[in-house]
């Protein structure tokens, strides 16, 4: 017997790693030490800071992967793997310097990886994080026929005085959420059970190839499969054009009543108004297709804001219109008042 026979091949594996070499190095920032297939990646440190903290963070897609794989699309899952890394290591202010991936499976698709990796690629370009190396790890048995996981680990950098820990928020300050692309990474087991208990469709065979009219001409699968978007540059480069800003929050799994607090500091609570933006069709869709409660909606899903920032209330319609200049749509979603730290307004 040998590896081939037991289900990994290496060969496979070290081709594949020339096929991606390509893709790694199109992310590539001036500081990134040496070159891919080394036993660790290296980095130097950006000159330039007097107390240099690093933040980290990690985490996965989920079982967005699932439909991912149902309907053979593998191209924007690996730009949702970098999002959900680099947003978080945002929120406190920091600078996203490399990311690092690691993709099990359980044999290895040379063709669907690559797409995978290409996604994971165009990430690191839109947070401008170097792509600093990973693993892939073929693993029989373990995973279904032509299933893979994602995982990812990001760090980051920000000078100590200028760190954001909630102490900043003040009340008084204004809410401002910056607009989610959909349904982003969360929530994807309370999706697919919606899709999957839908009535037998006819034509197409496929509950994800329905065209639902709410949808405006784009079938299930194409919105639900929409990457999360990554806030990383319109967010740094707001702050690098002066705009005080006092606390942030990635909205991901829990929504706004979970995710929202975090970024408060002790005794403050934030008043929300649910009126105040304009929440995406795909939420109303699932929320009429699942007959779910608003609450469970809002305790689920991002409902249309991916982002929120904290910011002086003087400061509010000069961020509103730094956002929409950078594309993203931005609302006043309420104020931060006296509190134990909840948010308050929502159904």
């Amino acid at each position: 017997m040998d590896y081939r026979e037991a289900g990994v091949d290496i060969e496979a594996g070290r081709a594949f790693v020339e096929q991606i070499r390509t893709l790694v190095q199109s992310t590539h920032r001036s500081e990134v030490v040496g070159g891919l297939a080394g036993f660790s990646g290296c980095f130097q440190l950006p000159v330039g800071y007097r107390e240099p903290v690093l933040v980290s963070g990690t985490d996965g897609v989920g079982t967005k992967l699932k439909l991912a794989g149902t309907l053979n699309r593998h191209d924007t899952v690996g730009i949702d793997l970098v999002a959900m890394s680099v947003n978080d290591v945002l929120t406190c202010g920091a600078e996203p310097l490399f990311f690092l991936d690691y993709l099990a499976t359980s044999k290895l698709n040379s063709q669907q990886l690559t797409e995978v990796v290409a996604g994971i690629a165009q990430g690191c370009r839109l947070a401008g994080c170097a792509l600093l190396g990973g693993e892939t790890a073929e693993m029989p048995g373990f995973y279904q026929p032509g299933e893979y996981d994602l995982a990812g680990f990001c760090v980051g950098i920000v000078e100590k005085s200028q760190m954001l820990d909630g102490s900043q928020v003040q009340v008084g300050d204004v809410a401002i959420g910056l607009a989610s692309q959909g349904i982003h990474s969360n929530g994807f087991s309370l999706v697919r059970k919606i899709v999957n208990a839908l009535p037998e469709q006819t034509s197409p065979s496929r509950p994800w190839d329905i065209y639902p009219e709410i949808l405006a001409g784009k079938s299930l699968g194409e919105v639900l499969l929409t990457p999360t978007q990554i806030y990383v540059k319109p967010v740094l480069n707001a702050l690098r054009a002066g705009i005080d800003i006092h606390g942030m929050a990635h909205i991901t799994g829990g929504g706004l009543p979970e995710n929202l607090p975090r970024c408060l500091g002790v005794g403050k609570s934030l008043q929300i108004d649910p009126s105040s933006w304009v929440i995406p069709p795909i939420f109303q869709w699932l929320a009429e297709a699942g007959q779910v409660s608003m609450d469970n909606m809002f305790n689920t899903f991002n409902m249309g804001i991916g982002f929120v920032v904290i910011v002086p209330p003087e400061h509010a319609q000069q961020t509103r219109s730094w956002f929409d200049s950078e594309g993203i749509a931005a609302y006043d979603l309420g104020k931060v008042i006296e509190g134990v730290g909840d948010i308050l307004g929502i159904p």
